[in-house]
């Protein structure tokens, strides 16, 4: 390489040289405004934007209504490119300041859950739905949940970054997680090549996980053209599977929960109740 990096002894933020996001990311946490969150009249309160991240709750909210659960809800967007999540209301139910983050007020104290994974296990427990019930089957599940959420900053925060917003491509940094983001795929697609769900024969939270991340590579709407550079259509398995889920009703309105860019029909900025459904490409 012509220009090698040394690190100083003591690192120190550079708020010139961060990219896409240079004017919100901080080595900080905390809140940076005092704002206070919007509530609607529902037992559950998505705060959220339809990222691979985000879309896991909506998702699951819209499959347990679907299942007949009372799970109704009302959604409101996080604009996190514009610092929404370091307001004073949303550091209170996520002092890590990432979306999605839900309240649940069906109970005596209303009950705050964040992080995408635990806020799949809370529910599916919460309701016993998109669960295997046999402590095999249980495992199974929490191994492979786990799997996807270990591997999304791998997927995101590397692949995604490097490749798609970055201030500049490196070659290093491109390989060293295009052939990470690789192995995953390849991971999913030999279990997928066996078995119907990530778990077994059954659709689990598991599935809604891996299914956010996995999906937008297999239809090329995610880091430009990510699904040609790394040969996504080869996880046939993968791209099988993961057209089974995206036909799914509450799928379809899920991924369009707190989504801000697109088609007008293909955004739901708030969800408030089933009917904010009608008219969309859903």
């Amino acid at each position: 390489m012509a220009d090698t990096y040394t690190p100083p002894k003591v690192w120190t933020h550079d708020a010139e040289n961060g990219g896409k996001f240079a004017n919100i990311n901080r080595p900080t946490s905390g809140a940076r405004e005092d704002k206070v969150l919007p509530a609607g009249e529902h037992p559950f309160q998505l705060y959220s934007l339809a990222t691979p991240n985000g879309v896991k709750a909506s998702i699951m909210l819209e499959e347990l209504l679907e299942a007949g659960c009372p799970a109704d809800y009302d959604a409101y967007t996080i604009n996190i490119g514009e610092g929404e999540q370091f307001s004073s209301g949303f550091v209170d139910i996520n002092p890590n300041s990432k979306i999605p983050a839900l309240v649940d007020r069906s109970e005596d104290k209303p009950i705050r859950i964040f992080e995408s994974g635990a806020i799949l296990l809370y529910l599916s427990e919460k309701f016993g739905k998109f669960a295997n019930p046999t402590p095999a089957g249980r495992a199974e599940m929490l191994s492979w949940l786990f799997w996807q959420i270990g591997s999304a900053p791998f997927i995101g925060g590397g692949f995604g970054h490097f490749y798609a917003y970055a201030p500049e491509k490196f070659e290093y940094p491109i390989n060293r997680y295009a052939m990470e983001t690789k192995r995953l795929f390849d991971v999913a697609d030999k279990r997928l090549q066996e078995s119907e769900y990530l778990a077994g024969d059954d659709y689990t939270i598991a599935d809604i996980a891996a299914f956010a991340w996995l999906a937008p590579f297999t239809s090329g709407t995610i880091y430009e053209d990510a699904r040609t550079f790394l040969s996504i259509d080869q996880y046939e398995a993968v791209g099988r599977w993961a057209k089974t889920i995206a036909d799914r009703p509450a799928v379809k309105r899920g991924r369009i929960v707190n989504k801000t860019w697109g088609e007008d029909d293909e955004q739901l900025r708030e969800r408030h109740a089933a009917s904010d459904f009608d008219g969309k490409a859903i």
